[in-house]
């Protein structure tokens, strides 16, 4: 049974640095997915000091877990503002640290309704913790456009509970390893009665990998692809000097590419439409004709617009039918977007193009030889309650998914892996292949049960041939999300607390 009592004065700050220290470590399993229990120990970890902790104990523990995560799982932030974008170290370093300090208040939020509204009982208790574990990590995801990276699910993408990602999506995912976190966290903090919580959150771990991956899909035809991996360095990518260099190379590899689709990474060609007619003359109208006889399609990642339209960063789709054209929806606050009152901070760093317009919310999809490729650039395929709109129709769902990025802005670092991970539990949610063309890695083939088929090294040029299987069907994540989006969850989180507070003040 949790009890609350007070901190002694020497160890005020000792507890905080030490969930800060777990908040850290557990970030580990984001990379390294197989050390994804690492993650339900310190969540569990972070529980039970929570649950002895007073209400305002309770808000720093959980701030400072929350702090010790957010900047262990995106320190590499830090490399886009100083390398890259030109911020004095200090600044760019205070940046990370702000962002995640932020961030971390819906955790300490979620933990200090945690230490009030407990009961004491193991079930009710890890429900509550649940409950408002999911309402932070939905808070983080949704709120002011959303930051969901390494949100906790993305842990869980060898896990046995990854099984439950068709049903459930990846918040759904986190919200079960918080509820397992809180099983064990009453377990150990019980002096009676153990074995039951303990046992429960054993099952809960593991029983989904007895019950298999249920499938909701079934073969569409396949498709060979070549994907492009282009490695221009980030401070060369707008160099005029270095351009015509890696425009030529592109030209080559897509002119001698194979595959029946050929996939450019995102800002492939890096200059605007009338930019590039005066850089290349004929550039574009070479590529089109390259693609324009039948059985021969490309996706290749340019920004579009001009001053009087607006720009975009967006992908186009060439082949033999009509002109595709896919504009970035979801944009990268600071790298995409100027936030409201954040001018000096954009124009603190030297990032080029940095204020898009949007794209549609549901676009369509481009045709490719019986097939539907649903193209998404970058940091849009974190948002997986946004690419479900696209299984509204299942007739016009995606068969294949593209993610087309530019990761060169993080360097060579976890940045890499990580959105690998994340590609990799879309597959999961939706059991549809996604075929990913970077500019520095990860460029690889995932197939519908989340594994990688064929990958890239990162950091080389080149080009991945593979075959990709396209597949039909709409998953139970897939058709709640297309009509409700996230609501069903904060609904039942919410529905949780409410119950858990309610009770509560009756008892008091």
């Amino acid at each position: 049974m949790f009890t609350t009592a007070r901190p002694a004065a020497r160890g005020r700050w000792s507890l905080p640095a030490v969930m800060a220290a777990l908040g850290a470590l557990q970030t580990l399993a984001f990379v390294q997915t197989s050390a994804w229990p690492l993650a339900v120990v310190s969540t569990a970890l972070l529980a039970l000091a929570c649950g002895r902790a007073s209400p305002g104990r309770a808000a720093l523990l959980g701030w400072a877990y929350g702090f010790g995560w957010l900047v262990a799982g995106t320190w590499w932030l830090y490399v886009s503002m100083h390398r890259y974008g030109g911020l004095p170290a200090p600044l760019a370093g205070a940046g990370v640290a702000a962002l995640a300090a932020a961030l971390s208040l819906y955790l300490a939020a979620a933990m200090a309704a945690f230490a009030r509204w407990r009961r004491g009982r193991a079930a009710p208790d890890a429900a509550l913790f649940a409950a408002l574990w999911l309402l932070a990590e939905l808070a983080r995801g949704v709120l002011f456009t959303g930051f969901p990276w390494v949100a906790s699910g993305y842990a869980l993408v060898d896990a046995p509970l990854a099984a439950l990602a068709p049903w459930v999506g990846v918040y759904g995912l986190g919200a079960l390893l918080a509820l397992a976190a809180g099983l064990l966290a009453h377990a150990a903090a019980a002096r009676r009665g153990r074995v039951a919580p303990l046992l429960a959150a054993l099952a809960l771990l593991g029983l989904p990998w007895l019950a298999a991956l249920q499938r909701f899909d079934a073969p569409a035809g396949a498709l060979t692809v070549t994907l492009v991996q282009t490695n221009v360095a980030q401070d060369e990518k707008f160099a005029v000097e270095r351009m015509p260099e890696a425009m030529a190379w592109l030209e080559q590899a897509l002119d001698g590419a194979r595959g029946q689709l050929v996939v450019a990474p995102e800002t492939a060609v890096p200059l605007l439409p009338f930019q590039l007619a005066d850089f290349a003359p004929g550039y574009w109208d070479r590529l089109v004709a390259r693609f324009a006889a039948p059985g021969r399609a490309a996706l290749v990642g340019v920004p579009l617009g001009d001053f009087e339209r607006g720009y975009t960063n967006s992908v186009a789709g060439l082949s033999d039918g009509e002109r595709y054209r896919y504009d970035k929806h979801h944009l990268v606050p600071f790298g995409e977007f100027v936030p409201t009152g954040f001018r000096w901070f954009t124009e603190a760093m030297n990032i080029p193009l940095g204020d898009f317009d949007r794209g549609v919310v549901d676009p369509p999809s481009f045709a490719v030889l019986g097939q539907r490729i649903g193209p998404n650039i970058c940091y849009e395929d974190l948002f997986g309650e946004e690419l479900a709109r696209r299984f509204a129709d299942p007739a016009a769902a995606p068969t294949i998914f593209a993610n087309v990025s530019n990761i060169a802005w993080f360097g060579d670092t976890v940045a890499l892996p990580q959105h690998l991970n994340i590609s990799r539990l879309r597959a999961l949610e939706f059991q549809r292949p996604m075929i990913r063309a970077t500019n520095t890695g990860m460029t690889v083939v995932i197939d519908a049960r989340g594994v990688v088929t064929a990958q890239l090294a990162p950091g080389t040029r080149g080009v991945l041939e593979a075959e990709v299987e396209g597949r039909s069907g709409v998953t139970p994540f897939a058709w709640w999300a297309a009509r409700f989006g996230l609501w069903p969850l904060a609904g039942l989180a919410a529905l949780v607390v409410i119950l858990s507070a309610g009770w509560r003040r009756r008892a008091a």
